[in-house]
């Protein structure tokens, strides 16, 4: 069974949104396909268990988390 979603993270402009994209893209596993647009930066998730998709969303969530502090700094 494949497991899947997709989340959508809107920022103030497109330059955060772009500084965010940058710091988590290197992040990304063979889980996680992120792409930017605009003022959204865009994650589409899939595994093979809903455990694994909430070990991924947990891991992703907190590489963005560290990455809006840092960005809140400048």
């Amino acid at each position: 069974m494949k497991v899947r979603c997709r989340l959508e993270l809107f920022y103030d402009d497109a330059k955060s949104a772009e500084i965010i994209y940058r710091s988590v893209k290197v992040d990304d596993e063979r889980f996680v396909k992120s792409s930017l647009d605009g003022k959204r930066v865009i994650a589409e998730i899939e595994t093979d268990s809903t455990g694994s998709l909430l070990h991924t969303l947990d891991d992703y969530l907190a590489c963005i988390s560290i990455a809006e502090k840092i960005l809140d700094k400048d």
